[in-house]
């Protein structure tokens, strides 16, 4: 789940990009029913907040550390 006008969020499209991951982008910006599903689901309200196969990763930083844990 992302805003499109954030940096970190730029930065972690960037990434998965890099990775040729595909992904699914929320856009959290205008809609407060998305933001508060967001915020039910990570216990965060920044954005981005990344999800793989449905585990909750965390925001860009956590997402950077994921991939240098698993080396990708």
């Amino acid at each position: 789940m992302y805003s499109p006008y954030r940096p970190y969020c730029k930065t972690a499209k960037s990434l998965m990009d890099g990775l040729n991951w595909q992904y699914e982008e929320i856009d959290v910006t205008h809609n407060s029913h998305v933001f508060k599903q967001m915020v039910l689901l990570s216990g965060r309200k920044t954005a981005p907040q990344i999800f793989i196969d449905g585990e909750h990763i965390g925001g860009c930083d956590d997402f950077k550390a994921y991939l240098t844990k698993h080396a990708l």
